[in-house]
């Protein structure tokens, strides 16, 4: 703030000085007046001559002022000289006379600077051959008391200039000092606080920026309390397969019959499917987690991907001895594509297909479904079996990774319907779980992910 009120400085000394000026040339302008229209006095027509009869006492109102020389001349209608000075400068040549009108100028006389008053004079019958006079005063006056104005600004500048640099620094030390603070509290904590920035002592300027910290904080820890979480978890999942693992590898080392070897063999190839399976679904549960939102988005036709992921489990569910079976469109209408991740939105299809085929028993029905509203623009995937299903209270526990129904004695790591959640939450889809409406001793399972519209895309056709 020092530097712009040092170049304002003169700027603010050079206009007073223009302002000075104009101040102090009005009282003086209209002295010159004053004593031009009182010297046009003595200007006389006699027999067609013109003369200027100045009295003494005229003459002493010429020679009255001490710190300036005052000029006069009368020049007649053929521009010869009555009377005063024979150099006095002329007015300018486009100038038109006009009688009896006072005129002021800038000009030299002699090499001073002086105010010209000048006017010209009707001193005949015809009324146009006219009498010049001009009377001038040199500067010295209004330089004085421009200068006396200027003295009496620029000397409370010099004080007050420096008062308000002094002022100003205090009051940046004072506003800056809450910041300095903030930051030695920031600077002191330790790596793992994430807790919130106490926000009641901090300036009200930084505010907004305080409280976008703490939300960032916030998400911070919320996502490494995943992360340490999914660390955990992961580590418990896989310590009983590869536990098992070890064990039958120790148990065929040391059998000799083909028969028992052959069953330990076995037993790793589950142990190692069911690690594999495993370790796929922590991937899946880890990239829906923590990259979801950065993954790359692209126009998604559902039915299509549906269709898609229906057809590949056409196989798997043939070799569990269940009928699986889609209904729906074969594609979206144009108006109700939506933007997603094609991967992620894959995996979440995948996911309810398998788990309806792992916990419907041989002989059961997995139902595919696909309703689509042009109109609203509304998308529901339904994955709908006749299997065990889910207790009504434990549904939203089943959505926690990890967790298992009871009762069910399929092998399983307890991701699958984690992982759907996390997707649909993704893409701001809602999942619900409701009873299935089969026939048959079992309740079965329906999964349904609604898909709203986006605010900014259009929908609905009459």
């Amino acid at each position: 703030m020092l530097t712009p009120l040092l170049l304002l400085w003169p700027l603010s000394l050079a206009l007073t000085w223009f302002v000075a000026q104009g101040i102090a040339s009005k009282p003086f302008d209209r002295a010159l007046e004053f004593n031009l229209q009182a010297l046009t006095q003595f200007v006389v027509s006699q027999d067609g001559q013109v003369t200027f009869n100045l009295t003494p006492q005229a003459r002493d109102l010429l020679r009255a002022d001490d710190s300036d020389l005052v000029y006069y001349q009368v020049l007649d209608p053929r521009g010869e000289l009555i009377s005063g000075e024979g150099d006095f400068p002329p007015p300018r040549d486009n100038e038109a006379p006009e009688p009896g009108r006072v005129l002021l100028r800038d000009d030299l006389v002699r090499g001073d600077e002086v105010r010209v008053a000048y006017t010209w004079l009707s001193r005949h019958t015809d009324g146009e051959r006219l009498v010049l006079m001009q009377v001038a005063e040199t500067m010295g006056k209004r330089s004085t008391l421009a200068t006396e104005i200027i003295k009496g600004v620029m000397v409370p500048q010099f004080v007050i200039l420096p008062l308000a640099v002094l002022l100003v620094w205090l009051a940046l030390v004072r506003g800056i000092r809450p910041l300095n603070e903030l930051e030695q509290r920031i600077r002191a904590r330790k790596p793992d606080d994430l807790s919130p920035i106490e926000e009641s002592f901090i300036p009200q300027e930084v505010a907004p920026l305080v409280s976008s910290i703490n939300d960032l904080l916030t998400r911070l820890k919320a996502s490494l309390t995943t992360q340490r979480r999914f660390l955990a978890d992961a580590a418990h999942q896989l310590k009983t397969p590869l536990a098992g693992l070890r064990m039958q590898a120790e148990l065929a080392q040391r059998e000799t019959d083909p028969v028992e070897i052959r069953g330990s063999l076995q037993q790793i190839a589950r142990s190692s499917a069911r690690a594999t399976h495993t370790v796929n679904q922590l991937l899946a549960l880890a990239r829906a987690e923590t990259t979801g939102r950065t993954l790359p988005s692209a126009t998604v036709d559902l039915a299509r991907l549906v269709t898609g992921v229906v057809r590949d489990s056409v196989p798997r569910a043939l070799e569990h001895g269940i009928d699986l079976g889609y209904e729906g469109p074969e594609e979206v209408p144009p108006e109700c594509l939506m933007e997603g991740n094609p991967t992620l939105l894959q995996e979440m299809v995948r996911n309810l297909v398998d788990n309806a085929i792992n916990y419907t028993g041989r002989g059961g029905v997995v139902t595919v479904r696909m309703l689509v509203d042009r109109f609203s623009g509304v998308q529901i995937l339904q994955v709908e079996d006749n299997g065990p299903g889910i207790p009504e209270n434990e549904r939203e526990l089943v959505l926690q990774p990890f967790y298992r129904a009871l009762g069910t004695n399929v092998d399983g790591s307890g991701l699958g319907l984690a992982i759907v959640h996390e997707i649909a939450q993704q893409h701001g889809a809602t999942m619900s779980m409701q009873d299935a409406e089969t026939q048959g001793p079992q309740k079965g399972l329906r999964a349904s992910v609604r898909f709203e519209p986006r605010h900014d895309e259009g929908h609905g056709h009459p």
